[in-house]
């Protein structure tokens, strides 16, 4: 019998994080499930910040931004004391059960947590990266792709009025799927990302070979790119063509912002309610993820071992559409 689990949400926020956690909440609810939810991710975990979560503790959340239980990159859990003091909370609140709601760091930490302490952790994939194992789509990931084919839609429009060639920085450390989406959605000229090999001076000479009849063009550039980013690409652009009128925008932090689309709450709600029933039938040490629509769990070690291959289909789609 599952009697009470926690929950926390941890590493970047990404768009859907409450819908998600609303989910677990009623889920456990309607099965006489008492809910604890720690603040602040790990960090809170090792200070035992925590809240009692119940049905009107959710209301009004599914289309928030960002989470109520706020997030934090905890450097204490990392280290031994740090984990230890972790353990020792999870065991004295007597937890049947535990859901993370995060990334690839997150993932690794409820790894390690299992090594300590006899307890069922399930996770929900929740990162903007969309870089797990297990699910076509993670808690975050449609909302941050709108978000920047929308900045393109508008950068576009003053590219357009200019003639100008603009250098746009998206996020993506170690993944650029946020990049090539919204690239082709977008309409974008370029792309460069870490999973590329990126030849910065083929990339120029296409430049040169551009249609006269183009009035702007836009290159979308992932932050983990091997160039080193979008003022990188601006400037080597501008040392071999000093002819194009070049700008650069880093769209930054507004990326995790936003309300979550549709999809984005329906698939952060199945997954939460998913996370419970998996606690209810035994399972442990999971990522809960969707693929072909069909409800998915993943082991953790094999979630956060992503692969670096993107979909070649949309490589040549983006290089046959922006010619």
């Amino acid at each position: 019998m599952v009697k009470k689990i926690g929950i926390l949400t941890s590493g970047g926020d990404s768009p859907g994080m409450n819908a998600c956690i609303r989910a677990v909440v009623r889920t456990a609810g309607y099965h006489h499930i008492e809910v604890i939810g720690f603040k602040s991710g790990y960090e809170g975990l090792i200070d035992n910040n925590f809240t009692v979560l119940k049905h009107e503790s959710v209301s009004g959340i599914i289309q928030k931004g960002g989470t109520i239980l706020k997030t934090a990159r905890s450097a204490r859990f990392m280290t031994e004391a740090g984990l230890q003091q972790a353990v020792q909370n999870l065991k004295a609140h007597k937890l049947d059960g535990f859901v993370i709601i995060g990334g690839d760091g997150s993932f690794k930490g409820a790894i390690e947590l299992s090594k300590h302490i006899d307890l069922h952790i399930v996770g929900c994939a929740g990162t903007i990266d969309n870089d797990l194992v297990g699910t076509d789509f993670t808690i975050g990931y449609d909302t941050a792709i709108n978000t920047v084919t929308e900045a393109l839609d508008k950068i576009r429009d003053t590219a357009e009025s200019h003639d100008r060639v603009f250098v746009v920085e998206v996020m993506g450390r170690d993944a650029g799927l946020i990049a090539m989406r919204s690239a082709i959605a977008g309409g974008a000229e370029a792309l460069l990302v870490p999973e590329l090999k990126n030849d910065l001076e083929k990339l120029i000479e296409k430049m040169k070979g551009w249609r006269k009849t183009k009035s702007s063009k836009i290159i979308v550039v992932a932050e983990g790119d091997e160039s080193g980013g979008a003022f990188k690409v601006a400037e080597m652009i501008k040392n071999k063509c000093p002819e194009f009128d070049l700008r650069v925008s880093v769209l930054g932090h507004i990326q995790r912002g936003g309300n979550p689309t549709c999809m984005e709450r329906v698939n952060a709600s199945m997954v939460g309610f998913n996370a419970v029933k998996a606690l209810m039938n035994g399972e442990r040490n999971k990522m809960v993820g969707i693929i072909n629509k069909q409800i998915v769990l993943t082991p953790f070690e094999k979630a956060v071992k992503h692969t670096e291959e993107l979909n070649k289909d949309l490589e040549e789609l983006i290089e046959v559409l922006s010619s």
